[in-house]
């Protein structure tokens, strides 16, 4: 146990385990806030590095059960109709993750946080947007590029997506599904980046490769509770975590 994680007693371990299996039952639950949960509570008992590193592997593999429970044929089909959020989005993710060493991330956390904690308290109190028809391309493109260059500076991109999913009212199942799409393909290029960018490495790879078992199994009770609940139930539990993930980066941002 020593010579695999050298830097972690089994105390720290165990916690790591219980902050994973937790952001898994999140996952499960909602679909997304998993990254967002593993980096803010990881990072705060550890290397932000090695937690950084320790959210690739279970992104990854938890996106992949997200995005194929209907089967491939839909989740092509989500492809197809968010290709551009999902281009957009992986460029400025591929861009991004090569700063994670050299820029500061307060201000990226502000300029994220503020405007997704006041968007989701507004719909939480029963104002809703809508929108336009016109426009719509640009509006996906550049939540698309926020989402994405976000996701490679700190492995988190749920924010946007979820905002733009809600704006557009998504079904249940249809927003599971294209979460899981988004955030999967953005988790395969999150990897690849990183083990460029040398945040995923042969000390950090043993971690990474063992939060994969704890998320698996919060996911998959997590994902027991949401097929639990109806439309408007799982609207507001997805605003709510929104509105509490968006107001730790804030958190994180000032403190």
């Amino acid at each position: 146990m020593d010579t695999l994680f050298p830097t972690l007693s089994p105390a720290l371990l165990a916690l790591a385990f219980a902050i994973t299996f937790l952001a898994g039952w999140v996952k499960g639950m909602v679909g997304f806030a998993m990254p967002m949960i593993m980096i803010s509570l990881l990072s705060s008992v550890m290397d932000p590095e090695l937690a950084l590193a320790g959210l690739i592997l279970p992104t990854l593999v938890t996106n992949g059960m997200q995005a194929l429970r209907q089967g491939t044929g839909a989740a092509m089909a989500s492809v197809k109709r968010f290709r551009l959020f999902l281009g957009v989005g992986l460029v400025a993710l591929l861009i991004s993750a090569q700063l994670v060493r050299v820029l500061p991330q307060s201000v990226l956390l502000l300029l994220i946080g503020v405007p997704v904690a006041i968007f989701a308290a507004l719909q939480l109190v029963g104002w809703t947007l809508r929108l336009p028809q016109r426009g719509r391309g640009v509006i996906e493109a550049a939540l698309g590029g926020i989402g994405g260059f976000m996701g490679g500076f700190s492995g988190v991109w749920g924010p946007p997506t979820v905002l733009y999913l809600a704006a557009l009212d998504t079904p249940k199942a249809e927003s599971m599904r294209i979460q899981g799409v988004i955030y999967g393909a953005g988790a395969v290029v999150l990897a690849g980046a990183h083990l460029v960018s040398g945040v995923l490495r042969a000390e950090t790879l043993p971690f990474s490769l063992a939060m994969i078992v704890p998320a698996y199994l919060g996911m998959a009770l997590g994902t027991r509770a949401h097929d639990k609940i109806d439309q408007q139930a799982f609207r507001k539990a997805t605003l709510a975590v929104l509105l509490l993930t968006s107001l730790n980066l804030i958190r994180r941002a000032l403190v």
